[in-house]
């Protein structure tokens, strides 16, 4: 057994190490890089397989254990996600972007279906005819776009669950909508909350700036309501800044950074929002030339799946990502573009 750990490190261990380093250090560098999901799925590759290398000669049953856990996951997801949905919108109210999981759920289990028929075929179990190409397309397709949902989600998480410093000078709350037009919903107050928490753990009190404006159906500004939130929590109101006029997330972050340049000092800064939401913030502010440090909130989990899909296509429809992801996807389906389309 000792022999097959010192094995295992010495022919796996300088690659689990080496991509394990370039993630966290990519991570660290540019953490609104959508490519470093890619390289966290790698890195969990190469730990599967490393991991497998210490257990010697357990190794073939740990991997078999492992795929089967990962292909009832496949299999099990699409029945998850529309039930998902379907909670969703029991426990908060039917709109267009909570049947984004039922959506999603229907999607892969559209792939996977066409993926067992094909499977089907290949057995002499049914006969595809001139529909070969275009079943295998299908999951070609579905394949590829699940694969950039997963790593966008995996990442999300992995991205909140990173270790930070806690020494701010600023501490900007994102906003959302209000109860009642007046008063913060658990999604917003588990926001505020965690800026709470981060102030208190600094050593040199930030300035806490609430961002976000007043809704067409909301009595006060979302800022004016998470500032007296704030004071009832026991942050004075000289450390709170307010920021009264943004209707979305970019402009939440354009206008708390006039705020932050227009003050004298250090200008270290944290980015508070729900943990889903962290990473387009993030992009956002990269963007901007805004550099911050992403703190995500506590996110109640049924609601989290919806959450992640709408942030991801919010991200996928930027021009860059866009590009690149449908140029990735041409590369992958290319040879059966090819046979579909131009073969003659």
């Amino acid at each position: 057994m000792l022999d097959s750990i010192m094995e295992a490190i010495r022919t796996i261990g300088p690659l689990f190490a080496a991509v394990w380093i370039l993630t966290v250090a990519s991570v660290l560098w540019r953490p609104q890089k959508y490519f470093n999901s890619i390289l966290l799925m790698l890195a969990l590759a190469v730990s599967l397989v490393f991991v497998a290398g210490l257990l010697g000669e357990h190794a073939p049953d740990f991997l078999i254990i492992s795929f089967c856990l990962i292909m009832m996951s496949i299999f099990l997801g699409p029945l998850l996600l529309i039930l998902n949905g379907i909670i969703l919108i029991r426990r908060e109210r039917f709109s267009v972007s909570h049947l984004l999981s039922i959506g999603l759920g229907v999607f892969v289990g559209i792939g996977e279906t066409a993926c067992l028929i094909y499977v089907l075929s290949l057995a002499g179990r049914t006969e595809l005819g001139h529909l070969e190409h275009w079943v295998l397309l299908l999951v070609f397709t579905v394949f590829y776009f699940s694969c950039l949902v997963l790593s966008f989600v995996i990442y999300s998480v992995f991205l909140t669950a990173m270790p930070r410093r806690m020494n701010f000078d600023y501490v900007i709350i994102h906003g959302c909508a209000l109860k009642d037009g007046n008063r913060l919903t658990k999604l917003l107050q588990d926001r505020v909350d965690r800026a709470i928490e981060v102030y208190q753990k600094c050593r040199n009190k930030p300035y806490v700036i609430p961002s976000g404006g007043q809704g067409a159906d909301e009595k006060i500004s979302e800022a004016a309501a998470m500032k007296d939130y704030l004071l009832a929590q026991g942050v004075p109101a000289d450390h709170i800044l307010t920021e009264e006029q943004s209707a979305t997330t970019l402009e939440n972050l354009l206008n708390s950074k006039k705020i932050i340049d227009g003050r004298p000092g250090e200008k270290k800064t944290a980015l508070v929002s729900s943990n889903y939401h962290v990473y387009r913030c993030l992009r956002y502010a990269s963007d901007i030339g805004m550099k911050c440090t992403g703190i995500g909130a506590h996110t109640a989990l049924y609601y989290w799946p919806t959450a992640l899909i709408r942030e991801f296509i919010a991200v996928f429809v930027t021009k860059r990502f866009l590009f690149w992801s449908l140029l990735g996807y041409l590369l992958f389906t290319g040879p059966l573009i090819y046979a579909l389309f131009l073969q003659k």
